[in-house]
């Protein structure tokens, strides 16, 4: 029988104490002092690290492994969350602005080191790439308010690959040089190998993919794990062409963005990321802040403020010419800076790299005050960026074309027409719920002049014999034969559907495709937290491959009964309408009436409250037209969870949208709609949105119904 001593010498250790950390110390940190998950990552590393309690070494094996597969996997995000879709739109204005936001930020960091820093100039322009870099930690605000198609925000958007592509190009180069024996044949060398790497990894990489895919199916897993080979064979090829595995894993992430959209197996892949390695590699970075150097540091305050001072005011001067040279208005400027001002992901990682390279005589490339300046930058540009796009985003105007005429359209935002009727599709399953799905779907079927498609899906795999098949066939059949007598009852046109197939998701999506349905009605699965989250479920997978709008619901009684309808909304703009269109379909086959809720904090003045509900009536007229059964409300409550949950006490059924919020690193952040779902009493409607297709207008993806998320 082994020791104490002996068991605690086991590398699972220091990953059994890590998970622990993980678990616990984020959220105690967002719940009780209000502070980011992450600065309690770093706090744990401080405290259980070398200048602490000693639990855990940044050179053990352990730690040395976790900690570089946090490394590029935050890499690698970074390049899947660029959206490439938005960068082809406005490549021209996104190159310019990325130019203006890498060579100004470039020239203002290399000066502070120059005279601040009294660095050399190779470390010099380190530091100054280490502000070209940026994080779009503040796209979830953005995606939220809804005005991800104003120009600015797309050409900041855009520039994202600019700047990160060219930092560590920047990168690659001082840290080779910084190794000594570097000559300009070498340079040349080296940047002809990145040219040719690059394209290998953008181009094979996403051909390679492409055709996997194609052959593999719905096989995520196996999909899954040719992601994680991607990420790694790109790191291992970087490092043997002489530059730093991060970049590598950037440009996988890059090349791996159009092949995995947004599906199944990128929630899995940012997933793993986000709960596990990506953690790790920010309590690695607790492990190697020494508090006396750190305290150090801060007292001689100037580094430390000259290089937050010089990032902010560096990546203003770059906004600034943007909107001179674009014509941007000061309200687009400013957003473009706030976008353009965390750093976290490339910083942080490049950062890292530049403490840890040594040249033959030992010393470091970026010394231990850059790491802590960087760090005390990342903090206070993670807090500033993102409040001050919540201040100025909301008054950015998008294109008309992303506004959605609901009066003359379904929910899909297609014309019904002779040749294409309003379709809903229910898939039945349980008998126990299928009166009230045939019932809410009837209502809306009959109100749009439409019809039901009860849809059985009757799974089979290559080693089912032929009783098992029989069996199931003839539990469908009676699924179908319940639901069409449902159906008639109703007095709605039912067309019902048994399908054969290998998977009841994939069966539900195409048998949509093929029947051109305008809403899925599903009922609420049960499965739910992380092994939904893991491994998925049915409603998750319709959800990602749906091309129309799936309703979700948890109803307490027969939709016939429904006479108040709760709406939340935070503004009502192009992509929050579907909920509200749904709601008053609903209420106009029911007889029923819509609450359109606002929930402003206490601060709010009785004027601003007063204007925001005249706006809100202007826009309920413009894109509800004949809406006389729609009343907006705006209620006080610093909990907007608790102002809803006041709310839905009076209603019979609440309508929530499906959104996932996620940043650039991969970290979620909180929402109110996993409270709102477990102390609901009301009937629930869960409205998944369809993808964006390249035919309609459509909006934007919904997340997973294991752990829903809500606009408000």
């Amino acid at each position: 029988m082994e020791s104490i001593s002996e068991v605690l010498e086991q590398p699972i250790v220091p990953f059994a104490i890590l998970l622990v950390v993980i678990l616990t110390v984020p959220m105690l940190f967002e719940r009780w002092l209000r502070l980011p998950g992450l600065v309690g990552l770093l706090a744990a590393g401080v405290v259980l690290g070398p200048n602490g309690l000693k639990l855990l070494e940044t050179e053990s094996e352990t730690m040395n492994l976790l900690s570089d597969i946090g490394l590029v996997y935050l890499m690698f995000v970074a390049g899947l969350e660029v959206d490439i879709e938005q960068f082809r739109k406005t490549k021209n204005r996104s190159i310019g602005f990325g130019t203006y936001t890498f060579l100004i930020p470039l020239i203002m960091g290399t000066i502070v080191g120059r005279t601040v820093g009294q660095f050399d100039w190779n470390a010099s322009i380190l530091i100054g790439s280490l502000f070209a870099s940026h994080t779009l930690l503040a796209y979830p605000i953005i995606s939220r308010l809804g005005v991800v198609g104003n120009e600015a925000v797309t050409v900041t958007i855009g520039a994202t690959i600019f700047t990160d592509v060219g930092a560590l190009l920047v990168l690659a180069v001082c840290v080779g040089i910084h190794a000594g024996d570097f000559t300009p044949t070498k340079l040349f060398t080296l940047l002809a190998s990145l040219i040719v790497y690059s394209a290998v990894v953008l181009f094979g990489f996403d051909w390679a993919g492409k055709h996997f895919f194609r052959r593999s199916g719905n096989d995520q897993g196996n999909q899954f794990l040719f992601v994680l080979l991607a990420l790694f064979l790109a790191s291992l090829g970087a490092q043997l062409i002489g530059v730093e595995k991060i970049v590598g894993a950037f440009l996988a992430g890059l090349a791996v963005n159009d092949v995995l959209g947004e599906g199944p197996v990128k929630e899995k892949v940012l997933f793993v990321g986000s709960v596990l390695f990506i953690p790790i590699f920010f309590v690695d970075m607790g492990l190697l802040i020494n508090i006396p150097a750190f305290i150090k540091t801060l007292s001689s305050v100037g580094l430390t403020l000259a290089i937050v001072a010089g990032l902010i005011g560096s990546k203003f001067l770059a906004a600034l010419f943007a909107k001179l040279t674009y014509r941007y208005n000061w309200r687009e400027m400013l957003t473009m800076w706030s976008l353009s001002l965390p750093q976290v992901a490339a910083t942080l990682a490049a950062t890292l790299v530049g403490y840890r390279a040594l040249n033959p005589a030992g010393e470091r490339l970026l010394t231990e005050g850059v790491l802590n300046s960087v760090l005390v930058l990342m903090l206070v540009t993670a807090t500033l960026g993102p409040l001050i796009t919540s201040r100025v985003a909301p008054g950015l105007s998008v294109p008309e074309t992303e506004a959605i005429a609901t009066n003359t359209t379904g929910l899909d935002g297609i014309p019904a027409s002779p040749d294409q009727p309003f379709t809903v599709v229910v898939p039945v399953y349980n008998p126990e719920t299928e009166r009230n799905l045939m019932e809410m779907a009837a209502l809306l079927a009959r109100h749009e002049a439409g019809r039901i498609v009860p849809l059985a899906i009757t799974t089979a795999h290559a080693h089912m014999d032929a009783p098992q098949l029989e069996g199931a066939f003839q539990q469908g059949e009676m699924l179908l034969e319940r639901a069409t007598g449902l159906a008639v009852e109703l007095g709605v046109t039912a067309v019902p559907l048994l399908r054969l197939d290998d998977n009841v998701a994939q069966g539900i999506s195409r048998a949509s495709r093929e029947q051109k349905a305008s809403l899925i009605v599903m009922g609420w699965g049960r499965r739910t937290g992380l092994r939904a989250r893991l491994f998925g479920n049915v409603i998750d997978s319709v959800l990602w491959s749906s091309h129309c709008p799936v309703a979700v619901t948890r109803l307490q009684g027969p939709p016939s009964q429904i006479r108040r309808i709760l709406v939340p909304v935070e503004n009502l703009t192009g992509q929050a309408i579907q909920p509200l269109r749904f709601a008053q379909i609903l209420a106009e086959a029911n007889q029923a009436q819509v609450t359109l809720l606002n929930v402003c904090n206490s601060r709010t003045t009785p004027a601003k409250i007063a204007w925001n509900q005249s706006q809100l009536s202007l826009l309920v007229s413009k894109w509800a037209p004949g809406s006389n059964n729609i009343n907006v409300e705006i209620i006080k409550n610093d909990n907007v969870a608790q102002g809803i949950l006041n709310a839905s006490k009076s209603v019979d059924l609440i309508v929530l949208r499906s959104l996932r919020r996620r940043t650039a690193g991969g970290l979620e952040i909180s929402d109110v709609t996993t409270q709102l779902v477990q102390q609901l009493n009301c009937s629930v409607v869960l409205l998944g949105e369809p993808q964006r297709t390249q035919t309609g207008v459509v909006l934007p993806r919904t997340s997973s119904v294991s752990m829903p998320r809500i606009s408000i």
